[in-house]
């Protein structure tokens, strides 16, 4: 596992398993198994848009590639109880300039996983902000700020990032506070064209 992977997250390389991820249903399936833990298909089908009989379908290719696994052994076929194999998952386009399919993989893998995850926001703002108490209402909500920095210096950012997140991520669930709750931090980093910088504030 890379030392910067903090998050134990599984890293996929492979561009098969990028392409195989890259579909709605199995996204919203391993964001259901990270939320709420193992269950069947029949049970992952009202939340992911898919039958029970497509959505083992989707599982049992998910499990090819290793993202997802049985959760017990032995229990009976016919209510298969399937769980995510790691908290998350994360990739990188190839640096490798001869890659182009590595590197055609991971564009269809981000460019799905914007559209999956575009409406998001709005749906909380509509559905879940509305219910929440004052102190989480206060803490919720979105920034958008424009910096200005090297690929370096952006790299190191975002290691500083995960390096505060990994201890609250990686921890027990028994040494939670008792009112602490799900929370979903989206993180989009958007570097824009390169172009002639005209000085004062970006």
């Amino acid at each position: 596992m890379d030392s910067g992977n903090r998050f134990g997250d599984i890293e996929i390389t492979d561009p098969q398993a990028m392409r195989a991820l890259a579909h709605p249903v199995r996204l919203a399936i391993l964001d259901r198994l990270r939320q709420c833990g193992a269950a069947t298909a029949t049970q992952l089908s009202p939340d992911v848009g898919a039958t029970p009989s497509v959505t083992s379908w989707h599982l049992r290719h998910l499990a090819g590639f290793g993202l997802v696994r049985d959760s017990e052994p032995g229990q009976d076929r016919r209510e298969r109880l399937w769980e995510a194999v790691a908290r998350g998952f994360r990739f990188e386009v190839p640096e490798d300039p001869d890659d182009a399919e590595g590197r055609r993989a991971a564009r269809v893998l981000s460019e799905q996983m914007f559209l999956s995850y575009r409406d998001l926001p709005s749906r909380w703002a509509a559905e879940v902000e509305p219910d929440l108490e004052p102190a989480w209402r206060r803490l919720a909500g979105l920034g958008n700020t424009r910096v200005v920095v090297s690929a370096e210096e952006l790299s190191s950012i975002e290691d500083r990032i995960e390096s505060i997140l990994a201890p609250y991520v990686k921890r027990d669930t028994s040494t939670r506070p008792p009112d602490s709750r799900s929370v979903r931090l989206m993180q989009y980093v958007l570097p824009e064209a390169a172009k002639e910088q005209t000085g004062g504030n970006p």
